[in-house]
């Protein structure tokens, strides 16, 4: 319990959870920005006809294109007042909520940078992250102080921990490890690369690949933590993540991460980065009376929260049958870029009570990129199945029929059948149950 407590609220100086606030702000900013510049708003949320929904959240849904995008422009505002620390409080509040209701609109938009921005949002919802350098301090809306407890620092440092963490355990397979696998695929298409293009297509690059990333992984959070090996950590991770953001097209996640991980270095080092801003402050020793209010309710959330991150990843060793085939526990644990899933499905509707059949063209309804989910993934197809069983129904008498011929190939392999298909898909329910609808994985 004391090793807790000192974790917990151990005094430190504000800098570093003053620039990881600012950083957050800039992050949140440029992302949401992104989506107004590229045209995603409309492309993602207004233009499908039909959004697949998380399991429990089905209640989720668009508002308006006025709405919409007037929800989106709160969201950068938000951000505007995180960075600057404004309304802090609020602008937390609203940023979480605004930034998760968007993710829950479409299951198709989900990557695991979005979940860990959501756990960061909500975590900051708590943090005293404007009690300094701030324009909530500026105003006299907050009183101005120079320490906070260690656990408003130490949380996010766990959380990125976790990242790293969990998606090294996840490489520890035998496809990633000893068949270098969906690397081998995904290096190959690029030997244009200037310098190393040539090595892309070399199977030994593609295991040095898998066991560097796995290595890299699970080490990573306890260099950052070590005083001795963190710049040495942190030049890796530079290094791992532009390579990563060169090789593979996902996003904004490898700055997320670049900027999130400075969290690591020293007070010193943050009240240097806020000095290149005109903030005249100086490291001192923290405050050794600091006042900590309702210690027993902090101990009890961080505690719950963090046990929660633990466990939820290993909710897949809950199901039998392959991970890759069901992906039942797959989301949410933190399984970056582990596997290469490609698919085809063809749906039939029998509307009539007889023989007479309609198949189905799925670009009538998905957007590209929402068919190439759907097609592999069986709680996608099973939303789908009813909404074009209801979309085709003929009378309240007559209850349509919805087969579906599927295949799916996982890391190169050949296609095999997928869903069964002598089953009517408007007789299943997506739950929580173990899957009984997919053909056995080879």
């Amino acid at each position: 319990m004391n090793s807790l407590n000192n974790i917990l609220f151990t005094p430190k100086n504000y800098h570093t959870l003053v620039v990881f606030r600012v950083l957050f702000g800039v992050i949140t900013l440029f992302s949401s920005l992104r989506f107004f510049a590229k045209g995603w708003i409309e492309e993602l949320y207004l233009t499908p006809t039909f959004h697949f929904k998380y399991f429990g959240f089905s209640w989720v849904e668009i508002a308006s294109p006025s709405i919409t995008y007037l929800l989106f422009t709160l969201m950068i505002i938000s951000s505007l007042f995180i960075l600057f620390g404004l309304f802090y409080r609020v602008a937390t509040i609203s940023f979480f909520l605004l930034f998760t209701y968007f993710e829950l609109i479409d299951l198709t938009n989900y990557l695991n940078h979005y979940y860990f921005v959501s756990l960061v949002a909500l975590l900051m919802i708590f943090l005293p992250a404007n009690i300094n350098f701030s324009l909530d301090t500026r105003f006299g809306l907050v009183k101005m102080k120079q320490t906070v407890q260690a656990w408003t620092i130490n949380s996010i440092k766990l959380q990125l921990a976790i990242v790293y963490i969990f998606a090294g355990i996840a490489k520890l397979n035998y496809e990633w490890l000893f068949q270098a696998q969906p690397l081998s695929i995904w290096l190959a298409p690029h030997t244009n690369l200037p310098i190393i293009g040539g090595l892309m297509d070399e199977k030994i690059v593609a295991y040095l690949f898998s066991f560097g990333g796995a290595l890299f992984d699970l080490s990573v959070p306890f260099l950052l933590w070590n005083k001795s090996t963190r710049k040495m950590a942190y030049l890796l991770v530079v290094v791992f993540h532009i390579l990563t953001s060169i090789l593979f097209p996902i996003g904004v996640f490898p700055y997320v991460m670049i900027l999130s991980t400075l969290i690591f270095f020293s007070s010193h080092f943050h009240a240097s980065i806020l000095k290149l801003f005109g903030h005249k402050s100086q490291v001192s020793e923290p405050e050794k009376d600091l006042a900590i209010k309702s210690k027993k309710t902090v101990e009890i959330m961080v505690v719950a929260f963090f046990i929660f991150q633990f466990l939820f990843p290993f909710r897949y060793l809950l199901y039998s049958g392959d991970l890759f085939w069901t992906e039942q526990g797959y989301r949410f644990s933190w399984r970056v870029m582990l596997m290469e899933k490609a698919g085809y499905a063809s749906f039939k509707v029998f509307p009539y009570g007889d023989d007479r059949s309609i198949t189905v063209q799925n670009s009538d309804f998905l957007t590209p990129q929402q068919e190439k989910m759907m097609s592999t993934q069986p709680d996608f197809i099973i939303q789908y199945a009813h909404f074009i069983g209801k979309h085709y129904q003929v009378n309240d008498l007559i209850k349509p029929i919805v087969n579906v011929d599927s295949y799916v190939s996982i890391n190169g392999k050949g296609s095999q059948s997928y869903v069964k298909n002598d089953l009517d898909l408007m007789l299943i329910k997506n739950s929580l149950k173990p899957i009984d609808f997919l053909e056995d994985y080879n």
